[in-house]
């Protein structure tokens, strides 16, 4: 009865001990890709290295759920990608509270506001005088934060267009702010 467990516990073993060979494998062929990832998420190098070591983590712990063992390289790489994109947002977050408290801690005077305030009515006033082509294109860029192909598509122009109007508005903004 004994020898029957054995048999198993030891199939078991020998099955554990070559799925760890393979993963040791695909990890080694891998692991530079798994921080180029994080890193082009994070642009920080240390933070894209304790992220790949967390998705190697992860993958280690779930490496034998894995139905198709070729697709490990893109397993992996959609892994550290939301692994990285959560730590950003873990980042932002943190810095947002800091943020936060470091305003509770530094309120602005009445000087600074009215001044403040001035500074934006008298962009405001620059953005008017602008020609409206040029108007459109700074408002749509800069203040509502559209990226150049969205203000093309939503003006029906070309990227070149826009890039030149924004460039034209930018230098006659400085213009009459100075």
């Amino acid at each position: 009865m004994y020898g029957h467990v054995d048999r198993l516990a030891g199939a078991f073993v020998d099955q554990a001990a070559m799925r760890d060979r393979e993963f040791e494998a695909r990890v080694a062929e891998s692991s530079t890709l798994a921080v180029r990832v994080a890193y082009a998420v994070l642009r920080h190098r240390q933070d894209a290295e304790d992220v790949a070591q967390d998705a190697f983590a992860r993958a280690y712990r779930r490496f034998g759920q894995l139905r198709d063992r070729e697709r490990f390289r893109a397993w992996l790489v959609r892994m550290t990608w939301r692994l990285a994109i959560d730590r950003q947002r873990s980042d932002r977050r943190r810095a947002a509270r800091e943020a936060v408290r470091a305003d509770a801690i530094a309120r602005p005077t009445v000087a600074d506001e009215m001044e403040s305030r001035e500074r934006a009515d008298r962009l405001w006033r620059a953005i008017d005088a602008l020609p409206d082509k040029l108007r459109v294109v700074i408002v749509l860029a800069n203040i509502e934060e559209h990226d150049i192909g969205e203000v093309a598509r939503l003006l029906t122009l070309p990227p070149g267009t826009v890039k030149s109007r924004l460039f034209l508005a930018r230098r006659r903004l400085k213009e009459l702010l100075q």
